[in-house]
């Protein structure tokens, strides 16, 4: 057993791109812990308060993001992103200076980064964590191209490069996390959720709206969903991803919605739920195989990888997937009622990513 003296201390500091990184990060962080190592996260904004809300006791340092702004139409979403490449260079610049001073003042003994690209270290091991090795964009060929180049050259800094996916042909993520070649220093992790299964809860709702994503778009889909759902027989409960404001609201007689769940309580939620309606972001999509449910994807106008992994898990036949502007919610439960869903073959295989965690901190130890 680990004592005080042979701790390893490990910073984990996840991407500010939506909350769907940090929230990853919560079974990785559980695990460390139970490994024995001491646990210092760098965040800011909600993404801290929501890993101290998760994990009280740690210590959090204050790190800026990327913050990336969005377009406010979906077909500007790309180019937006590009225009702000400078940005997140001189982001990447920032925390490579920053992870040199920390990594001597807390001692940290290894670095687990969710996609951000300037936290490698030549003196001690480091981690980049990412479903993305081919970056997809509006515009494909030599712009996709010139990305993965740029995106390799800096996962070949970092010691190890982990993928939330599996390796084989059953997998969530597609090309993206599969492509033609990959860095040297890849390692599959299988799926990384904070939320359990259980099989005694009782179904309470015919459908659970996870309404998340950057503004404009977040609101656009949530009036869509208000302004159609009232009408409709169903039991249902609209998560509007808006945390720190804890308002409820009866809709109809049997829809409710709420502004924000904490993780045990959307868990709950989910499991007691016959459909989720969502966007394809890929935390939530690894949140629904861990939990086995059918799902509606309504991938973000615009945000090329959602667009993508909407379109490539329907064809698998794991969800049903409909774009935003073809969106009618009657319409889209009657053909999902229809829509022949296949499980993800890999329940068996949910806590595939603990066998690399353990193995990390043993190596750790050994080095």
């Amino acid at each position: 057993m680990s004592t005080i003296s042979t701790r390893k201390t490990i910073l984990i500091v996840p991407l500010d791109w939506g909350l769907g990184h940090a929230t990853r990060d919560i079974p990785l962080i559980h695990e460390l812990l139970n490994a024995g190592c001491n646990v210092v996260i760098a965040a800011e904004g909600k993404h801290a308060s929501l890993l101290q809300q998760e994990f009280p006791n740690l210590t959090i340092l204050p790190l800026p993001g990327y913050r990336i702004e969005y377009a406010q139409k979906g077909w500007f979403f790309g180019w937006k992103i590009i225009q702000q490449i400078p940005k997140i260079l001189h982001a990447i610049r920032y925390e490579q200076e920053w992870l040199q001073r920390v990594v001597e003042e807390h001692k940290i003994d290894a670095v687990i980064s969710d996609n951000r690209f300037g936290l490698y270290h030549d003196k001690i091991p480091t981690v980049f964590i990412s479903h993305q090795l081919l970056i997809k964009t509006p515009f494909g060929g030599v712009i996709e191209k010139s990305l993965q180049a740029l995106n390799y050259r800096y996962i070949r800094r970092y010691s190890a490069c982990w993928i939330p996916d599996y390796a084989d042909a059953h997998n969530l993520s597609g090309i993206l996390a599969h492509p033609a070649k990959l860095p040297d220093n890849t390692t599959y992790l299988g799926c990384l959720s904070r939320f359990e299964d259980r099989p005694d809860v009782p179904q309470q709702y015919d459908l659970l709206v996870l309404i998340s994503g950057p503004e404009p778009q977040r609101s656009n889909l949530e009036k869509m969903i208000l302004d159609q759902i009232k009408a409709l027989p169903i039991s249902a409960l609209i998560v509007s991803g808006k945390p720190g404001t804890p308002e409820k609201k009866q809709i109809a007689p049997r829809v409710q919605q709420v502004n924000h769940m904490n993780a045990k309580e959307l868990n709950e939620a989910m499991l007691a739920s016959k459909m989720v309606l969502s966007r394809s972001g890929y935390t939530t999509l690894m949140d629904l195989v861990k939990l086995n449910k059918k799902a509606i994807l309504i991938p973000t106008p615009g945000q090329s990888e959602q667009e993508y992994l909407g379109k490539f898990l329907m064809k698998k036949g794991y969800f049903y997937n409909i774009p935003q502007h073809a969106f009618n919610l009657k319409d889209a439960l009657a053909a999902a009622d229809k829509f022949q869903f296949k499980s993800f073959e890999h329940e068996q295989d949910m806590l595939q990513y603990k066998g690399v965690v353990r193995k990390f901190v043993e190596d750790l130890h050994k080095a």
